[in-house]
């Protein structure tokens, strides 16, 4: 059986801080053919906003232009992205852009 009392103990420098991937904004845009409606079913379907939410989202799409969907790690991000514009064609030109939180 061999010694273990020979064993050497490396001295391992711990990162006790807990590493947080960058997130990215999920935006919504306005235009004059996507409807209000649909936009709400989006954002509750595919975002998991109540009816409220989606309808106060909706509501600064339609009035300033643009509205945040929410908020997640890149590759979650760009699948909601890429799920509502799908939903949107060929029946609304619908834009939804990602952009880093910062």
């Amino acid at each position: 059986m061999p010694k273990t009392d020979s064993v050497p103990v490396m001295d391992v420098e711990t990162d006790t801080r807990t590493r947080r991937y960058p997130m990215w904004k999920v935006l919504f845009h306005n235009d004059e053919v996507t409807t209000m409606d649909f936009v709400v079913g989006l954002l509750m379907r595919f975002f998991g906003h109540t009816a409220a939410e989606a309808i106060q989202i909706m509501l600064s799409v339609h009035q300033k232009g643009i509205g945040l969907a929410g908020v997640y790690p890149r590759e979650i991000a760009e699948f909601k992205q890429e799920q509502a514009i799908s939903a949107a064609r060929p029946t609304y030109p619908l834009v939804v852009t990602i952009e880093p939180d910062d």
